[in-house]
């Protein structure tokens, strides 16, 4: 894992992100309009604005923060992308002025942050910017004994483009370095995604030590009940 900034965010993925990367549920939009209750919010890792702008349509005040020019120049390039304010720098610091009634961080993006003590940094200043009844929603997939498939799956066979991803996978770091390997036209490219993984009880105790508490833990955006068979989890954490 040589490249401590290879990540879903990496500049290289900017041009084909909502492509690889860009399925989202739209029960999100309806979840986090509902816990924002008409007051403003952050999104971590905002990118190109998959969930933010459809949160901004619904009348909710916006805000995000992200490191990556690229990702942003795609937000802004979109229909009402120009008039959400994005803060630029490592989500981690959140590094914005005021309270918010929900901060949210959502496809597995938390797991970007390469360590631990980053991952706890970010529930921490999370906690710093919450009004007093404001929550904080984490979206991140469960890690399995498999981890997610083995070290090579195919994500697409279509009539002009196959997709591979290929992956390593360090244990005892939680951490999985990925190349995804887009094969068209003869042309292959390779867009890297650097992660260190986490477990939901690892995240609650980050949570916990950040003076948060776990409020509601769902299977998806459906609120379906959480279960040992959950594949990813809707996390959403409140002032202890």
């Amino acid at each position: 894992m040589d490249d401590p900034i290879g990540s879903t965010y990496n500049e290289r993925c900017a041009g084909v992100y909502d492509e690889l990367f860009g399925a989202f549920d739209a029960a999100a939009v309806d979840v986090l309009a509902e816990l924002a209750g008409g007051g403003s919010a952050l999104e971590l890792g905002i990118g190109t604005g998959l969930i933010a702008l459809p949160l901004a349509a619904r009348g909710i005040e916006v805000h995000g923060i992200d490191a990556s020019p690229a990702m942003v120049a795609r937000l802004r390039a979109k229909p009402g992308g120009g008039s959400l304010p994005v803060t630029m720098g490592d989500f981690a610091e959140v590094g914005v002025a005021g309270e918010f009634a929900l901060v949210f961080v959502v496809f597995n993006t938390l797991f970007a942050l390469q360590t631990q003590g980053d991952q706890v940094r970010c529930f921490r200043n999370a906690a710093a910017h919450l009004a007093a009844d404001g929550v904080f929603v984490v979206e991140a997939y469960v890690p399995d004994a498999a981890f997610g498939g083995g070290p090579l799956r195919v994500t697409a066979v279509e009539s002009d483009r196959v997709g591979l991803k290929v992956s390593r996978h360090d244990p005892v770091a939680q951490r999985i370095a990925s190349q995804h390997v887009v094969i068209r036209d003869g042309e292959v490219r390779l867009y890297p995604v650097e992660i260190r993984y986490a477990w939901p009880a690892e995240l609650d105790l980050m949570a916990e030590l950040a003076g948060l508490r776990l409020r509601h833990r769902w299977s998806d955006w459906n609120r379906t009940e959480f279960s040992a068979a959950s594949t990813k989890h809707v996390s959403v954490y409140a002032r202890a």
